[in-house]
């Protein structure tokens, strides 16, 4: 592959897990990289999403432990006292910290250049090139052999009338929030909505949530979104599902969600804050890409074929922007595939067949693979057994046994499908899980592979013994 007439092999829109992967597979083949970038480097996961709202997740969770005590003989509940400046200043280093050592110093370390502007496509479908609005007031023309569309998605809302005059928060601004809400309505009951509501549920605000489903986590088995809507009643959070935000309004500096029922009754909630996580969009506006023959779908995402390439033969695009699993180590896979077919021409591709997801409740939902309808509606006839991890010693050490493992086969083969678990550390028992799957493991092979005993990843050799035996009935190890 010959560079372009500046000499750029890649020029990348965007600094994010995509763009930093490719960056990095591009100038370890020892290709010159410039990345453009609109405002702070490192994109949404540092920034703004995984990191700083995990943080404060994982401080939540240290304060409800300490409340949870209790469930210890000789324990008590101790309620701890929050400094909410000092917790956000604590997450805030954190963030700086990794975006300086994972992306600013990074980049310097790979010696690629970071463009601070916004780029747009100009130029045409037969040689498209970048123009670039700098942040210093000046304007930059970046001409590449091949561009890279890596500017991932951004928090969506749904049109309800008076919902933008009245303002609300997204996951994302929920992390610039100086104070800790009294009160607050979250909008959505997928995996970003119930983080965020017992994130701060668990510091310590009045949380109710509305979700449009008749479940929460609609889009998880139906086991799963009754054992999680139980913890969050538990833990005092109001849930109302099969309900939708018909419209907003304010009195007395106060929120009014006017709530629509699908039994056909209205009612009102009231609340300081309003947090809207009804899903994320592509990040496509102001590119330009009509202009340079590049297509986008339905819901805005850069349509790319299996490598990644777009319907310009120059212009590839990685991560949230196209659709794909929204997830940032699907996001670094793409930036190294397409470093690979644009400047090998390798002509790799992805399997998302094990692709795992995580919700990071307390505890957990982590699954892999399909769920059971998934498989019905396959054609697929289906074997599933269900453990409740009142089963599983590790839980009972914990003195915790909300939760459970729910395993997908087929019937017959008793090829594993899908594995799913709500525990603590689900998200770590379901990286095992997703070797599994990949491996191409039946129900009999994991039933019978090593597990070692008080953990809690023995959960899913247990599941899958009870496909023969009565796991009530064993002594201890699984064995």
């Amino acid at each position: 592959m010959t560079a372009s007439r500046s000499g750029v092999d890649l020029a990348i829109i965007g600094s994010g897990a995509a763009a930093f992967a490719a960056a990095i597979a591009a100038t370890d083949k020892g290709r010159r990289v410039v990345m453009v970038e609109r405002d702070t480097t490192g994109g949404t996961c540092v920034n703004v999403g995984c990191v700083p709202s995990k943080a404060l997740l994982a401080a939540a969770e240290a304060r409800h432990v300490a409340d949870a005590a209790g469930r210890f003989p000789g324990l008590w509940p101790a309620e701890l006292p929050l400094g909410f400046a000092a917790l956000i200043g604590g997450r805030d280093a954190l963030v700086e910290q990794l975006r300086s050592e994972k992306y600013t110093e990074l980049a310097a370390d790979y010696a690629w250049e970071i463009a601070h502007g916004t780029a747009a496509f100009a130029g045409n479908s037969d040689d498209p090139v970048l123009e670039v609005s700098m942040d210093d007031g000046g304007s930059r023309r970046v001409e590449a052999a091949h561009l890279l569309i890596a500017t991932g998605s951004a928090p969506s809302a749904p049109p309800v009338p008076g919902l933008d005059d009245v303002g609300y928060l997204t996951s994302t601004t929920a992390m610039e929030l100086d104070h800790l809400p009294a009160s607050m309505i979250v909008v959505g009951g997928n995996a970003v909505g119930l983080e965020q509501a017992q994130l701060f549920a668990r510091l310590g605000t009045t949380v109710t949530v509305i979700e449009t489903f008749d479940r929460l986590a609609p889009f998880e088995e139906p086991e799963v979104s009754a054992m999680i809507e139980q913890i969050f009643t538990d833990e005092g959070i109001t849930v109302h599902t099969g309900t939708t935000l018909a419209a907003v309004r304010t009195q007395d500096s106060e929120t009014i969600a006017i709530i629509h029922s699908s039994q056909g009754k209205d009612f009102e909630l009231h609340a300081e804050q309003l947090l809207v996580a009804t899903g994320r969009r592509p990040v496509t506006t102001g590119l330009n890409l009509e202009q340079v023959g590049v297509k986008t779908g339905e819901r805005g995402e850069v349509v790319v074929d299996d490598h990644l390439r777009t319907t310009n033969a120059r212009i590839w695009a990685a991560g949230d922007v196209t659709g794909q699993p929204q997830f940032v180590y699907v996001a670094a896979a793409h930036g190294t595939l397409v470093a690979d077919n644009a400047l090998d021409t390798a002509e790799r591709t992805l399997d998302y067949t094990a692709v795992p997801r995580v919700t990071f409740t307390s505890p957990t939902i982590a699954a892999v693979g399909r769920t059971d309808a998934q498989v019905v509606e396959a054609g697929i006839r289906c074997d599933c057994r269900t453990l409740p991890l009142e089963y599983v010693p590790r839980a009972m050490v914990n003195r915790d046994t909300r939760g459970l493992v729910k395993i997908v086969a087929e019937a017959g083969t008793h090829r594993l499908l899908g594995i799913h678990v709500v525990a603590e550390g689900a998200g770590d028992v379901i990286t095992a899980a997703t070797y599994a799957l990949s491996a191409g493991m039946t129900v009999d092979q994991l039933a019978n592979t090593w597990a070692p005993y008080l953990t809690m990843a023995e959960a899913l050799k247990l599941a899958a013994q009870t496909y023969t035996r009565d796991v009530s009935k064993l002594s201890c190890c699984a064995a």
